[in-house]
């Protein structure tokens, strides 16, 4: 079964595309698999954690550390507010590096 994606996966794909124009954009809302976690109980959003593939070239020249960074920093507000986002899982890298 495919859900629609919600509100806050449709936020990061937008801010996504528009900041790095990424070849290849993957997201899987993956907070049903986090539910029972301690930090996750009475939480009611069902957009808490996500795992985010990004294949850009603005990522050339870059660290890791600085590549994942540079995404936190476009989700500041969504990661400080209560139900919104708690983690993200991201694998960043240039096109060169996806071909690999």
């Amino acid at each position: 079964m495919t859900t629609a994606p919600g509100p806050l996966e449709q936020l990061i794909r937008q801010r996504i595309e528009a900041a790095y124009a990424p070849t290849v954009l993957e997201i899987e809302n993956e907070s049903h698999k986090h539910r029972h976690h301690a930090p996750m109980q009475g939480v009611t959003s069902t957009e808490t954690h996500f795992k985010i593939k990004v294949v850009s070239s603005q990522f050339a020249g870059q660290r890791l550390l600085q590549r994942q960074r540079s995404i936190y920093s476009l989700f500041k507000h969504e990661m400080a507010m209560d139900g919104g986002i708690h983690a993200m899982a991201l694998v960043t890298r240039t096109p060169e590096e996806e071909q690999k």
